[in-house]
Formats: structure tokens, C-alpha cells, sequence
């Protein structure tokens, strides 16, 4: 249990599918495809609101990042804190830390869902499905 969770992760973290470790989920920055390519597993499982748990991800990575700044800057600088590059970095922070950890918070939230929901086979896109996730050259 303990190597499938590190393998699932390690995988996400790559953001390659948890699933078989192939790739790539997504086509830019922001938009993931509907299914793995190589396996073919969908990546929206379950009911409405799925990503639901990936945004919770992202606003914890989030939150983190925040409290660490905030408390590494504050000890850093102790007594005489700098309020206004507190004030102005952090947004900076927070900013950078939403946009560059949306698409890790995809895969980590899909490594959790597989770690406790194992693959079953109505999660595999039929093989029509499959063929339409992959771009076409027009897409690229």
C-alpha cells in the first residue's frame, strides 16, 4: 500500500497518469485531456463536481505557501518587518503559487482518488473515446 501511494504520487507529481505512468495529460498548461492516452483510464471520475477535490488541493498548496512566506519573512526580518514588501510579495506568491500548481493539483487529486477508489473497468474510455483524446495535428 505504502509503494502504490509513493508510485501513484510520483507519477502525478510528473504530471504523467497515476494510473500507468503515461502521458502527457495535458495539452498546454491548463486544459487536460478528457482520458489517458496510453491506458486510456478517464480522468473525470465519478459524478458532477469531481474536480471539486483538485481546487481543495490547490487551496491547500495555497495556503501553505502563504504561511510559510508569511512566517519565513516575519522571522527573517524580526524586529523591523518590511509591512509594504510583505503586503506586495505575498500577493506575488499566492499569484505565481495558483497559477504554476493548477495543473499538479489535477494529478495529485486523481493519485488520491486511485489510491482510494482502485481502477474498475467502467473507468476506461471505449476505444472510439479514446482515439478523439489525442490531438490531431490541426490541434498542435
Amino acid at each position: 500500500m505504502k509503494h502504490r501511494a509513493r508510485t501513484l504520487l510520483s507519477r502525478a507529481v510528473r504530471f504523467r497518469c497515476p494510473h500507468c505512468g503515461g502521458g502527457p495529460l495535458f495539452v498546454g498548461w491548463a486544459r487536460l485531456l478528457p482520458a489517458c492516452p496510453s491506458c486510456g483510464l478517464t480522468l473525470e471520475r465519478g459524478e458532477r463536481g469531481y474536480w471539486l477535490g483538485a481546487y481543495f488541493v490547490g487551496l491547500v498548496a495555497i495556503e501553505v505557501m502563504a504561511s510559510v512566506w508569511l512566517a519565513g519573512v516575519m522571522v527573517w526580518t524580526w524586529p523591523d518587518v518590511p509591512w509594504r514588501f510583505l503586503q506586495v510579495s505575498t500577493i506575488v506568491v499566492l499569484l505565481g503559487t495558483s497559477i504554476g500548481f493548477y495543473p499538479m493539483s489535477h494529478t495529485l487529486f486523481l493519485a488520491f482518488d486511485l489510491l482510494i477508489h482502485p481502477v474498475e473497468p467502467d473507468d476506461f474510455a471505449a476505444p472510439e473515446e479514446q482515439r478523439r483524446t489525442r490531438p490531431s495535428k490541426r490541434e498542435r
